[in-house]
């Protein structure tokens, strides 16, 4: 028998239509989720900013919720990752969207907003989310790749080599593409941060 690690094996059965896959590869990929979702925490600065746990339990909802309408579509564990990013991201940004709403009186917005304030806990965070965000579509419409790029390095803390695999292009590429990624994000977001 080759040896295939458990969570490629777990993907490869979910591709090929194993509906308990995924429930047997979550518990597995968790910790590694609680990894990418501290972080992502400390990236921002503060042990208090975000919280861990919500963050990884809304990815996986997320990611359920995507498996059970869609199926899954992962080619390899970077892939499944760099999803998992994505939905680490949207779930931050969609968090930060509706704290800001509801900070400037927003009461249109249906959401729970004792769930923000679990996940971002500093308005002032959750702006510079939404500013990283907004830089990232600018940069998504210059050059997709470099966004996925970020997306897989920032989000998911992959490694070159890693995001590599998920992106499907070389290290080469992927060390290119993150060095001029963080020029452009950084001068787009200098005054944000100061």
């Amino acid at each position: 028998m080759e040896n295939i690690p458990p969570i490629t094996r777990l993907l490869s059965a979910a591709q090929s239509g194993d509906t308990q896959a995924m429930e047997k590869l979550f518990p597995l990929v968790y910790d590694e989720l609680v990894k990418v979702a501290h972080s992502l925490r400390v990236r921002w600065q503060s042990n208090y900013t975000l919280n861990t746990t919500a963050l990884v339990h809304e990815a996986y909802i997320k990611l359920s919720d995507q498996e059970n309408k869609h199926g899954s579509d992962y080619s390899s564990r970077g892939h499944f990752f760099a999803v998992a990013a994505k939905a680490m991201r949207h779930i931050l940004v969609n968090y930060a969207k509706m704290k800001t709403a509801e900070k400037r009186g927003g009461k249109d917005i249906d959401v729970d907003i004792q769930k923000v304030e679990h996940i971002i806990a500093d308005e002032k965070v959750g702006e510079h989310i939404l500013s990283l965000h907004e830089a990232l579509i600018t940069l998504e419409n210059l050059n997709e790749r470099q966004g996925k790029v970020v997306e897989c390095r920032f989000f998911a803390g992959l490694s070159i080599e890693e995001t590599a695999d998920a992106l499907q292009i070389s290290s080469a590429t992927v060390k290119r593409d993150w060095n001029v990624a963080k020029a452009y994000l950084y001068n787009q977001l200098k005054n944000d941060v100061a």
